[in-house]
């Protein structure tokens, strides 16, 4: 069930400090009306806390070739203005921080605020300079509060296959991208192949709640195979790029099928 959400007028949103850090604003946004799933953004706050640890584990660090890959397809360039979209604790909102440089700007957008906190403490825990360039947003992918043309390139990790309207997603990231520039969304990759996807059901069942239920976490990580079978195919995921305004788009598979990555550009 859905719930609303009031974000207050340019308000500056304070996170609780972390011991031995101030506290600080992390959180800029619009007044506006907007809806999420109470029940996915529940579980996102509960896994924050060791979302980077899991991640780790289970793709044997694979998920940060596969996260720099995203990075590639999206275009991102030194002194751009870029947004990560459902950016979790962070890791492709650094990585577009090392590709734009210090002149360039970085926000990232979830609507876990624990999640967000995490990502908020990463930044401040690390020397490099161009990290300055980060904000960090509390906000849903359905309203983002951006004009339109602002941004010159838009990355998802994991987020397109979570979200309660996905058509909309796109629509609104198309609205926000610059004419030419580019969406790239990781995620698990919905297999046409009857092997890959029996492979990939039996890493979830016997490597991925497993390794999640060392932590406690095994109910919250067993959505992972029915969230993969709700979600769409590669040319499913064309299609509504087009149908969302996109001019182009192409879906690639990687991590040997079991990963994917939509480019779209607007």
């Amino acid at each position: 069930m859905d719930n609303a959400i009031m974000s207050a007028a340019s308000l500056h949103r304070t996170l609780p400090a972390l011991p031995g850090q101030h506290s600080r604003p992390v959180f800029r946004s619009k007044t506006r009306l907007v809806r999420c799933s109470n029940e996915r953004q529940v579980l996102f706050d509960r896994i924050a806390p060791v979302y980077d640890n899991l991640n780790d584990l289970l793709t044997v660090g694979q998920h940060r070739i596969w996260k720099r890959m995203a990075i590639s397809w999206s275009g991102a360039k030194k002194g751009d203005n870029v947004l990560d979209v459902c950016c979790g604790t962070g890791d492709l909102a650094f990585l577009l921080s090392d590709k734009v440089g210090p002149t360039g700007k970085v926000v990232g957008l979830d609507f876990s605020k624990e999640q967000l906190l995490i990502a908020s403490s990463r930044q401040h825990s690390q020397s490099k300079t161009c990290y300055e360039n980060i904000k960090w947003i509390e906000g849903n992918a359905i309203d983002l509060p951006f004009p339109e043309s602002s941004f010159d390139a838009v990355t998802i990790g994991y987020g397109l296959r979570n979200v309660v309207d996905r058509l909309k997603v796109l629509e609104e990231v198309c609205r926000v991208l610059k004419p030419g520039s580019k969406v790239s969304a990781l995620d698990f990759n919905k297999s046409t192949n009857p092997f890959s996807t029996s492979f990939q059901e039996w890493m979830i069942d016997y490597v991925v709640v497993p390794a999640a239920d060392i932590y406690g976490l095994a109910n919250e990580y067993r959505y992972l195979k029915r969230s993969i079978n709700e979600f769409l195919t590669g040319k499913e995921l064309e299609r509504l790029a087009l149908n969302a305004g996109f001019s182009s788009a192409k879906h690639f598979e990687t991590g040997g099928g079991l990963m994917g990555n939509l480019v779209a550009v607007r």
